[in-house]
């Protein structure tokens, strides 16, 4: 049996740090996922990506990474709904991405939130995963067989992750109750003062 195991993190640093001990673990990049907001174009490329159109297509963002070569190497550009511009690469993104498109045609809950409750994350954890994106964070999830999820949760925490429920707690202080697709992106300004707020 597998699990999904997930974290967010208010710096794509930490995140990559994550990803990376993660992959040093013995956790292949297949399993493991990066979601970041990219709105104040921190992340660029003078390469073209085909990240929006795989994702498309049910094929993982980063999938042609060869082996040996870390997840991070497979990094590529596009929009999710209620997230807006993202960095991402992984199986995640391809499911986001499907799930979105499914909900369009009627189907289950789209976009991040429906990729994470298809994975087996608690649909409230899910809504806090996709608005800490939203708002500038970078989400990690990797599918771990049963007994590694120890491990992994271990050094997801281990490189400053968010804890989900102060988080959550602190979200709906300010009025927030669930993750809206449809909600104003935030600005470059506005995700600055999020990470800000929890330095």
């Amino acid at each position: 049996m597998t699990k999904t195991v997930s974290a967010l993190f208010d710096h794509y640093s930490d995140a990559a740090a994550a990803v990376k001990a993660m992959e040093d673990s013995g956790i292949p990049h297949a399993d493991i996922s990066i979601v970041a907001n990219n709105a104040d174009k921190w992340h660029t490329t003078d390469k073209p990506t085909e990240v929006a159109k795989d994702a498309g297509t049910g094929a993982g963002v980063g999938a042609a990474v060869g082996g040996g070569v870390g997840l991070l190497a497979g990094l590529g550009m596009l929009a999710i709904p209620g997230v807006g511009p993202v960095v991402a690469a992984g199986w995640l993104v391809a499911t986001a991405v499907g799930a979105a498109a499914g909900a369009a045609a009627g189907g289950a809950a789209g976009g991040i939130v429906g990729a994470m409750t298809e994975s087996g994350v608690p649909v409230e954890d899910a809504n806090v995963y996709a608005e800490g994106v939203r708002r500038g964070g970078a989400l990690v999830t990797a599918r771990v067989a049963d007994e590694r999820a120890t491990t992994a949760n271990a050094i997801l925490q281990r490189y400053r992750s968010v804890d989900i429920g102060t988080r959550r707690t602190a979200y709906r202080a300010n009025g927030w109750s669930t993750f809206d697709d449809n909600a104003p992106l935030y600005t470059d300004a506005q995700v600055r003062e999020e990470r800000n707020r929890y330095r």
